[in-house]
Parts: C-alpha cells; structure tokens; sequence
C-alpha cells in the first residue's frame, strides 16, 4: 500500500493522464515549482504550472503514465517521493516515449490553508517537480 505522499503523486498522474488538469491542480501548493524541459525554464507560483499542464493537455493526447521504483522519505511536514517515470503519449500525432527519474518535494498544509480538493483540506501538496528525460539506451 502506497504511503500518503505517493498516493499524492500518483492521484496527480492519474488525473493528468485523464486530462483533468483542475484535479491534478488540486494536488500543487500555490508556491509550487516544477521545470517545463521543453522551453527549458523553471515554472514557479500555481499560476505558472497551471499554464503549463494547461499547454500540454492541449497539445497531447493518450497520456499513460507509470510509476515504478517508488520511494517516500517523509520529514516532519515536508517528504519526497523519487521514482522512476515511464510515460507514452502522442504530440503532433506522433508516438512520444519519456522514460525519467522524477523527484517530487511535497509539504503538509494546515486544514485552513490552501484551496480544499477531493485529497481533504489539509493533507500533502507539491511544492516541486523534477524529472529529467533521459534518451533510450542503444541496443547491444
């Protein structure tokens, strides 16, 4: 059984891979920051990686995102998970494989603090996002 951070980011895939971006939102703190690799910059504020989800749902289609080699470190109100991302979907018509270590830092907020969401008020948000694309091994 996943821990509550993982549960976190994969409710965030899950949602994503259903091109619910508002849901996947519901999981991002307001000072969240991720790296949009296409334009090679950071995004930083919900405002930001809002857009950015926002883009992509538009420009992508057949999302599939798994998840494997998970792990959660949790320390007092802050934790991260760092797992291995395989994900397939189609840009432009064309098949797109990302295969990327990912590390997601997430911090506790208080039941008062930020915008509720089917997770609870209070509970684990994403305050940064990281995965690094790595390109395909040559076969051997």
């Amino acid at each position: 059984m996943p821990g509550e951070l993982e549960a976190v980011v994969r409710e965030m895939y899950a949602l994503f891979d259903r091109m619910d971006v508002a849901g996947a939102m519901r999981t991002v703190a307001e000072d969240a920051q991720g790296v949009d690799e296409i334009s090679r910059r950071w995004l930083r504020g919900r405002v930001e990686v809002d857009g950015y989800m926002r883009q992509l749902a538009g420009a992508v289609t057949g999302v599939r995102s798994e998840l494997r080699d998970v792990r959660e470190t949790v320390w007092g109100d802050t934790g991260a998970v760092t797992c291995w991302l395989e994900q397939d979907y189609t840009m432009e018509g064309q098949p797109q494989h990302v295969s990327a270590p990912t590390s997601v830092v997430l911090r506790r907020v208080g039941g008062s603090g930020e915008a509720g969401s089917g997770l609870g008020q209070g509970g684990w948000r994403i305050v940064l996002f990281h995965s690094i694309p790595l390109p395909e091994q040559p076969a051997h």
